[in-house]
């Protein structure tokens, strides 16, 4: 199913028969405009993204200072989230050309190429999650091999990964520094699985992106920079991502495999919103409008924050929780919610 697919009119979770509200409020929001596609929008965006990746590549030729070009693994590390971020926005279609082939192509470009991650493990991943949010045993995004989400996951887990979830709340962060790392291997095995519409362009673009990448570092560096350059990039890059895409859902209630709760339901309630602000909205490339985001993964970008009033009052009408709340305190629900499914392991 494609995560913005409306659910057909059937029993709801109570078991009777209605309208269905998901198809009401899609309506709603599509009469507003909403919907339609923001060409101008994303041009911008894209020319001002691939901008701030050119600056960050004159300022790698720009001097051979260490500490100078640590700098600028930090710039780059940022930009390379704000390219993930467009890459995660063309993935839902939020950006569409008329032909399918150049659709792709745009991603193999900022995907593939630009952050050497697979394309179609991200979308197959991503739309899955899109799909069944929170779901124990369906969604990917719930089952990380050295977190735990209920206490089920916790004592489940053996060896490293026990000990690790033990103070999750603590590792966190750091284990977050290598949510690159992990990304590129998880697109390797994709790939060498044969699962891939395109197995070999997909690989033959990702050699490209660490042939390039490694051979303009170590090129332009001495090899010792290149190596703190390459760790504190890709490290901050990781911490970043985890960064924004951790308050979307983790913490929020989880659903048993075999739930029937309904689409409208299942996409609110099991995500949270970080106020809106242009900070926080550029900050997290609009992922800080889950709600909207899940409810309508191919509504644009710029227009999530207007999408915002007209789907929190139709919730509001049909007396669904919609929870919201500031960066500050989404971190504090995650990290208690997870110290709190580590306790009983402390205790053994």
């Amino acid at each position: 199913m494609k995560p913005d697919a409306s659910p057909p009119a059937g029993p709801n979770r109570l078991g009777r028969h209605e309208a269905n509200p998901y198809a009401e409020l899609k309506q709603i929001v599509k009469k507003s405009g909403l919907l339609e596609r923001q060409p101008a929008y994303y041009v911008a965006k894209i020319s001002f993204t691939l901008g701030m990746l050119v600056v960050g590549l004159v300022l790698l030729l720009a001097s051979d200072s260490p500490w100078f070009q640590i700098l600028n693994a930090v710039y780059l590390a940022f930009v390379f989230v704000q390219i993930s971020l467009l890459a995660h926005d063309f993935g839902h279609r939020q950006f569409t050309f008329r032909s399918s082939w150049k659709n792709d192509w745009l991603t193999l470009i900022f995907g593939n190429l630009l952050l050497g991650v697979s394309r179609q493990w991200w979308i197959d991943k991503h739309n899955e999650h899109h799909g069944h949010p929170n779901q124990v045993d369906v969604d990917p995004d719930v089952d990380i091999p050295l977190l735990a989400f209920d206490e089920e996951q916790a004592m489940d887990k053996k060896g490293i990964a026990r000990f690790v979830v033990k103070y999750q709340a603590i590792l966190i962060f750091p284990l977050s520094f290598l949510q690159a790392l992990s990304m590129h291997r998880s697109s390797v095995e994709f790939l060498a699985s044969g699962k891939a519409r395109s197995t070999l362009v997909e690989a033959l673009i990702i050699v490209a992106h660490f042939a390039l990448y490694f051979g303009l570092l170590f090129s332009v560096l001495e090899p010792l920079t290149a190596v703190l350059f390459i760790v504190v990039h890709r490290g901050l890059f990781g911490m970043y991502m985890v960064s924004i895409f951790a308050p979307n859902h983790k913490a929020m209630p989880l659903l048993e495999q075999d739930s029937r709760v309904d689409f409208l339901h299942r996409q609110v309630l099991t995500s949270r919103n970080v106020f809106a602000h242009p900070v926080t909205d550029f900050w997290y490339g609009g992922l800080n409008y889950q709600i909207e985001h899940h409810l309508f993964p191919r509504l644009p970008r710029n227009k999530l924050r207007e999408a915002q009033p007209i789907i929190k009052g139709f919730c509001r009408d049909h007396g669904i929780s919609f929870h919201e709340t500031s960066v500050l305190q989404s971190y504090r629900e995650i990290l208690s919610h997870l110290h709190e499914i580590g306790a009983p392991l402390r205790k053994t």
